[in-house]
């Protein structure tokens, strides 16, 4: 693929609330496009997320939603040899392959972890060429390449770095079908997944457990300084907010697509998702000038969540 013909989805266009999400979901997203198919279609598995008592639900694909809408098959690959050895062989077979490597490496990260810090990040890697040394991949929000010594420590190549490093976690996509097979019946297989996903709704409403724990855990937050409530922040607020913009995008998509009107929870999922973000800038400025913060909107994304889901199943009902 060509770095610079490439052109990302759309839901990572410049007029979104979160332009990244979390690091599976982006970079399958885009492979998804790449394939030629359109990932809109295989969102429902947001809606379901929940507080999960110290955290909001790492959310990712369902390996199931990917075979029954695309027939993208993933399997876990045992990295027994040489990293990029097994990448080589997969995708010169032509499975792109979805493995962990250091951020510190990636250049596509410059300005933030590259040769700077040390975090893992799933990327799917199409193109090897290991006598160049040259690596397409996908990461975050597009496609790019790496050469050189990038090459060599991302994939550690001269060996692992010390003895107790562990071997990242691989996986491999087969595709069993192509882009028109799967068209000609994706809005009716979306609505399965989205009918299946309603079925594992939160028993409760999410935000009101998080709502009691987010303001038992503030004290411990303000107190931990700003480098403890980036951690804090992604793994609650840019986590729902991030998911629940891809739910607004799902349901727009859902109702261009179908009789129903779901434009209703799709605002109220968009104005949760706007709401994450400007909490999160308001807690930020609460830990760096030890200040307190409303907690009120809240219980507005309460009642905005509980309104959608119950438009949902309304029109879902009558489908």
């Amino acid at each position: 693929m060509d770095v610079q013909a490439y052109r990302p989805h759309a839901i990572h266009g410049a007029d979104r609330i979160w332009a990244e999400t979390n690091c599976y979901v982006d970079v399958v997203l885009e492979l998804i496009h790449a394939l030629g198919f359109e990932p809109i279609a295989a969102l429902p598995f947001t809606l379901s997320i929940s507080y999960e008592g110290d955290q909001w639900t790492f959310f990712k694909f369902p390996p199931f939603d990917l075979f029954d809408l695309y027939g993208l098959e993933l399997q876990e690959l045992n990295p027994w040899n040489n990293l990029a050895e097994h990448i080589e062989t997969q995708v010169s077979l032509g499975r792109p392959v979805l493995v962990e490597l250091d951020s510190c490496y990636l250049p596509d990260t410059q300005g933030t972890t590259y040769r700077h810090e040390h975090v893992k990040s799933t990327v799917a890697v199409n193109f090897i060429d290991r006598q160049q040394k040259r690596l397409g991949y996908f990461h975050g929000q597009s496609y790019y390449e790496l050469d050189g010594d990038d090459f060599d420590l991302v994939l550690q190549t001269e060996g692992l770095v010390h003895e107790r490093m562990l071997p990242p976690y691989i996986e491999l996509v087969k595709c069993h079908r192509t882009a028109e097979e799967a068209n000609a019946a994706l809005v009716e297989r979306s609505i399965d997944a989205l009918r299946r996903q309603l079925r594992y709704l939160p028993a409760s409403n999410p935000f009101s457990s998080f709502a009691v724990q987010f303001e038992k855990q503030l004290p411990d937050i303000k107190a931990k300084g700003l480098e403890h409530f980036h951690q804090y922040s992604f793994a609650t607020l840019r986590q729902f907010g991030a998911c629940y913009e891809l739910s607004a995008t799902y349901l727009k998509w859902l109702t261009e697509k179908t009789s129903k009107d779901f434009s209703l929870a799709e605002q109220n999922f968009l104005d949760i998702s706007q709401g994450a973000k400007t909490l999160q800038f308001q807690l930020a400025r609460a830990v760096a000038r030890n200040r307190d913060i409303d907690l009120r909107p809240l219980q507005v994304m309460a009642e905005l969540w509980q309104q959608a889901i119950d438009s949902i199943k309304t029109q879902v009902a009558a489908l």
